[in-house]
Order: C-alpha cells, then sequence, then structure tokens
C-alpha cells in the first residue's frame, strides 16, 4: 500500500514540545519518512509533561508523534554533531524549532547545510522571529497575551483568558506546514530548496483575522465581549433548561427562521432586530427575549428543533461527548495505532490518505537502525 502523497520524502526533525512536532507528524502522516532527533536520557521535553498518562507514557508525546522514528544524539558532542549533519545532508526538509542562533553554534544552520543538500528545505520555527525578539522564549501562553488574543478572550472585562489549548502552536505548525509544502512544489521545478520561517507571534496575528483587519482598517481595537461576536447577532452562548447552548445566526434569514421556530415571527419584523446591523447594536435587548424562550426546552431539544430548519444552534458538549458526535456523523475521530486510541489526522485525500505505520516511539528505539542507515549513504 502506498504510504501516502509525501512517500519517500525524508524530514529531519529537530524539533520538540508541540508546533513544530505537530507539523512533523502531520507529514509522517502523509507518508514522510520523519526521523525525530532527541536529547540522550530525556528526549523531548513532553515526554516528562503528565499526567496524564498512557501505559507510563506521557498522553501529550504521544499526541503530537506518530509515524516517526527516534534517534538519540548528543548534539553538544562532535561525533553526534557529526551524524545530525550527516542525516541533514541526507533530507529533503529539516524542521527545528530552537532559539534563533542555536542551531548555527551545533553547525547546522541552514547556510552550512545548504553547502551539502542545495535542494534542502529548511523550516525554522520561534518564537517572536530572528529580530530583536530573537531571544525571547516562544512559550504559546505568553503569546497569546503580548498577541492580544487574550485581550479579547474571556467572560468578561478585566478577565483576560487563554483558550483551552496551545492554539497558537497549532496554528504556526499548520502555517508552517503550507510553507514546507510550497518550497517543496518550487524545488520540483527548480531543483533549489529554501529556507522556510514562521513565527508564533506573526501567525497569532494572521490568525486573529477579521479583529486583525479591523485593527490595521480603521484602528479599532476589541476588548473582551465574553461569548459575544463583534459583528453578527445572535452569536453566542445561552442557557437552555438543562446546560448551555450556542446560537450561530449569520444571517438575516436565519434569524427570521429562529424567530419563527421559537413561535416569535414578530421579531424578525422589529426593527431592533430586522437586520443584522441592527441585532448588533440592540444584543442586550435581543438576548434577553431570546433566553426567555430558549430556557424553556433543553439544549437537545432546541438542536433537534432548530437544526431542521436551517438554523446554526448545539449545546456545549465536553470533550467526551464531542467525539461522540463525530462518531455520529462518521467523520472516524480515532485511529488505532498500535493498540494506543490517538486522534486521527483530520485530512481526508481520495487517492493518497493519511497512514498510521508508526506508533509514537520509545525514547532511541530507532537509533541503531538510522545510524546503520546512515551509513550506508554516500
Amino acid at each position: 500500500m502506498n504510504a501516502g502523497p509525501l512517500e519517500g520524502l525524508v524530514v529531519a526533525d529537530f524539533s520538540r514540545v508541540l508546533a513544530a512536532p505537530y507539523l512533523t507528524m502531520l507529514l509522517g502522516d502523509l507518508g514522510a519518512d520523519v526521523v525525530k532527533v532527541e536529547r540522550p536520557g530525556a528526549g523531548d521535553d513532553t515526554r516528562a509533561w503528565g499526567p496524564p498518562h498512557h501505559r507510563g507514557e506521557a498522553t501529550y508525546n504521544l499526541a503530537v508523534n506518530r509515524n516517526k522514528r527516534s534517534v538519540v544524539l548528543d548534539l553538544t558532542d562532535a561525533g553526534g554533531q557529526a551524524t545530525a549533519q550527516r542525516l541533514a545532508s541526507q533530507a529533503d526538509v529539516l524542521i527545528e524549532n530552537f532559539r534563533p542562533g542555536t542551531m548555527a553554534r551545533l553547525g547546522l544552520d541552514e547556510k552550512s547545510l545548504r553547502t551539502r543538500n542545495p535542494g534542502l528545505i529548511y523550516c525554522s520555527l520561534s518564537g517572536f522571529g530572528t529580530g530583536p525578539g530573537a531571544a525571547m522564549p516562544g512559550y504559546d501562553l505568553l503569546v497569546q497575551a503580548v498577541g492580544g488574543l487574550m485581550s479579547m478572550t474571556g467572560p468578561g472585562p478585566g478577565q483576560p483568558t487563554k483558550t483551552g489549548v496551545a492554539l497558537v502552536d497549532v496554528l504556526c505548525g499548520l502555517h508552517a506546514g503550507i510553507g514546507v509544502l510550497a518550497a517543496l512544489r518550487h524545488r520540483d521545478r527548480t531543483g533549489h530548496g529554501q529556507l522556510v520561517e514562521v513565527d508564533l507571534l506573526s501567525t497569532l496575528l494572521s490568525s486573529m483575522v477579521n479583529q486583525a483587519a479591523a485593527h490595521t482598517l480603521t484602528g479599532t481595537v476589541p476588548g473582551i465581549m465574553g461569548n459575544r461576536h463583534p459583528s453578527i447577532a445572535p452569536y453566542e452562548v445561552f442557557r437552555a433548561a438543562d446546560r448551555p447552548m450556542v446560537l450561530a445566526v449569520g444571517t438575516d434569514r436565519q434569524f427570521r427562521s429562529l424567530a419563527s421556530a421559537l413561535g416569535l415571527p414578530g421579531l424578525a419584523d422589529d426593527t431592533r432586530f430586522a437586520t443584522n446591523p441592527a441585532r448588533v447594536a440592540h444584543a442586550d435587548e435581543l438576548a434577553s427575549l431570546l433566553s426567555t424562550s430558549l430556557s424553556a426546552r433543553t439544549a437537545a431539544e432546541w438542536y433537534e428543533l432548530l437544526t431542521p430548519h436551517g438554523v446554526p444552534c448545539g449545546p456545549v458538549n465536553d470533550l467526551a461527548d464531542a467525539f461522540l458526535l463525530a462518531e455520529r456523523l462518521e467523520l472516524r475521530p480515532r485511529v488505532a495505532v498500535d493498540g494506543r486510541d490517538l486522534v486521527a489526522n483530520p485530512i481526508r485525500l481520495e487517492a493518497t490518505p493519511p497512514t498510521y505505520r508508526r506508533p509514537p516511539p520509545a525514547l532511541g528505539e530507532h537509533t541503531a537502525e538510522v545510524l546503520h542507515w546512515l551509513a550506508t549513504k554516500p
């Protein structure tokens, strides 16, 4: 069976923690041979980030390291550096997220490797770029704070809140993946590799899309709105009879359907609510009226009633309920890899789908195998 569209591609993975390991796992899912270089004795930081654990291994590490071969190299040692350089000379792609300057001290910077491997795609992920922010530590929470995301996230003014996962890391890995694939396409045409650089702060600013554009175009500085939307109403959380639910009404047609289904058709003709800008301007009044009606039924009942009318709504699920929903929708969100129940790759390709060839490796599990492979290369 074909391993995937990236079969035959060798990725030298000098990354750790989340953003870059998530990227290299996705490349591995698509068929690339990912060789993960880890520190002796400790490995990737996430190997120690628990609880929770599964079979004695941190689930954080298991989440982003399938489809990789682990090799232990001491990069502070001349022999380890030489081996790492041989690996890089055989790679199509190198991924690293050390602080800027670290790879140069190890003789593994892009310029040094380019002379040996002119087709190499060299991808560096950083927190704040290679300029004045190079020394700043690239932690997701820090970037959410200084990058503005927390200033508009939270239950109310004065209560900045981070997202429930390291979202900026994930977004950075995805953007870096697009950059790597674009660079590979360029190499297909020209034979030349190139440097790909992505940083957490720039990724976050781009990913804040409408909020960021509102600032660059009009100078608007958004604040915390809780679960409301600055430009759409009703688009927030309401309390049903049993638990919270959301309405995400994005058009006037959807609002008219909502009002009809609630038995309040006059709302759609009320000048305060007839158009989306009017509803945004009168969001408090609208929320009060809707809350009274929505409290009469359970979230599940409202979902069953409103969905056939084309009204986007649903309960606020916990993670267990979210997986059950995906399974009911036949999205196959789980995949068994060597007895481990992992989260499936969400990309669907008709001819060359993702494959799950290797479980997350034990530290140094493939060191001998990789060293033998390198010894056979010219």
